[in-house]
């Protein structure tokens, strides 16, 4: 998610490639597009939600992906809500897209929770298609822009860079797994969370699959907030998904659950012209 669960792991949340070799994520690749390469348009739809890990994949060239939901967060005696998280993904060349994730409203339905817009936050994705079989591997750098409530996301620009990857087991069995550096300059309590995940999901039908995920957030300060979360996603079409997934928090720092659902779509062949 940035996404799914901005809200209390820092809006959609890592070393050097042995390690990444070593504790890589993304399930539920889609069946038209083999470990190594980028997609096409022929390709199932292959999203960064329901859980917090991010695909590995990147969007075919010329295609439009929307990727949408809402969230209900308890912690304590609060209640909150958050959405529509949104976002925007577009192929603009081969292995190649740019994204952008729009800012979510976070409201409090019970308690003195604050309330108010998360920050845009663009970003580059790019997807290494020269992996071995059953790899894949993407690199994303981005930033939060301070466009949101201070009080809802924290102070000045925050980039970060991001690597999801994935590994095909065989039999509709894959792990993937996230890597996120978060780095927040005008923060002086936190300089820096690295944010690290992991993944292990079922394909049981040719339309639905089953996640489990293990979230850590790591600030350079501070306590961890550390999640379980698990959920499914169902192929309503080739282009478009539905989803739900409940977190638990693992440790005091972390909410005492997180429940979602969501639906999300992608538009082919954008760039195609009309032959003259």
């Amino acid at each position: 998610m940035a996404s799914s669960d901005a809200s209390t792991v820092n809006t959609r949340w890592r070393r050097p490639n042995r390690v990444l070799a070593v504790v890589l994520t993304t399930l539920g690749l889609p069946t038209a597009v083999h470990a190594g390469e980028c997609p096409t348009s022929a390709s199932e739809i292959a999203t960064d939600r329901p859980d917090v890990t991010n695909s590995s994949l990147v969007v075919p060239v010329g295609s439009l992906q929307s990727e949408n939901g809402i969230n209900t967060t308890g912690r304590g005696f609060e209640r909150t809500f958050d959405g529509t998280n949104s976002r925007l993904r577009l192929g603009v060349a081969p292995c190649l897209e740019i994204l952008v994730d729009v800012p979510n409203y976070f409201g409090g339905l019970k308690g003195d929770a604050n309330s108010g817009f998360g920050n845009v936050a663009p970003a580059v994705k790019w997807q290494f298609n020269s992996l071995p079989a059953p790899w894949n591997l993407s690199v994303t750098a981005g930033a939060g822009l301070p466009t949101g409530s201070s009080k809802i996301t924290g102070p000045g620009l925050q980039p970060y860079l991001q690597f999801p990857w994935s590994y095909e087991f065989g039999g509709g069995w894959g792990t993937s797994g996230m890597l996120t550096t978060f780095f927040f300059p005008s923060d002086l309590a936190n300089k820096q969370t690295t944010e690290a995940t992991f993944v292990l999901e079922k394909k049981v039908t040719e339309r639905a699959s089953l996640f489990v995920e293990y979230v850590g957030d790591y600030p350079s300060r501070g306590s961890s907030v550390q999640l379980f979360n698990t959920g499914c996603g169902y192929l309503l079409t080739k282009t478009q998904q539905i989803d739900f997934h409940i977190a638990f928090g693992l440790n005091r720092n972390s909410p005492d659950y997180i429940i979602g659902v969501g639906y999300s779509f992608r538009f082919d062949d954008l760039f195609l012209t009309s032959a003259r």
